[in-house]
């Protein structure tokens, strides 16, 4: 067999796509391990206390955060819980998604210095089976991450305890 024949040359180019379709493969298996270890509560777990209250308990990261998913007016979002900030705390670009109304400019210090946000309402939050309504949050313009900070504005509305590597929210 020579360099020339035509079976030669088919067989590198079948060799080459084997090797192409195992690595997009790997990477796509990979990249679901990545996703449940930044994210393990994408589907978190819930259940009703004896007192019929609605309870939702959380894992960490890898990070040691607690990051989840949830929903703003019904519409699919992912929070990381933040009992620093004193608000909830919407990315401009996720707000936009939202159709969040903001309704006039305040001043904030955030880790990253002062920074300018805009006053808006969330009707609807869900965590699991916990749902508020009337939640007061700001438009952060700053903010480029696909999260949002879920701050006290939310968090104090609601009874949480940590036990380990996992947090318990309950409804009031």
């Amino acid at each position: 067999m020579t360099e020339d024949d035509p079976t030669n040359k088919m067989a590198k180019i079948f060799v080459w796509l084997a090797w192409l379709i195992a690595l997009g493969l790997l990477m796509f298996f990979f990249e679901d391990v990545l996703d449940k270890q930044y994210n393990p509560n994408a589907q978190p777990e819930m259940r009703l206390t004896s007192q019929g209250k609605a309870e939702v308990t959380l894992v960490q990261n890898r990070h040691g955060h607690y990051v989840t998913n949830g929903t703003i007016n019904e519409m699919p979002v992912t929070f990381l819980l933040d009992t620093g900030a004193t608000e909830l705390s919407i990315p401009a670009h996720i707000a936009d998604n939202l159709g969040l109304q903001a309704s006039g400019s305040y001043r904030v210090q955030t880790a990253n210095g002062s920074i300018t946000v805009y006053k808006t309402l969330v009707e609807q939050l869900s965590l699991g089976n916990i749902i508020l309504y009337n939640v007061a949050a700001h438009i952060n313009p700053a903010m480029q991450s696909d999260q949002i900070l879920l701050g006290m504005s939310a968090l104090k509305r609601v009874e949480f305890r940590q036990t380990g590597k996992q947090l318990i929210l309950r409804e009031q």
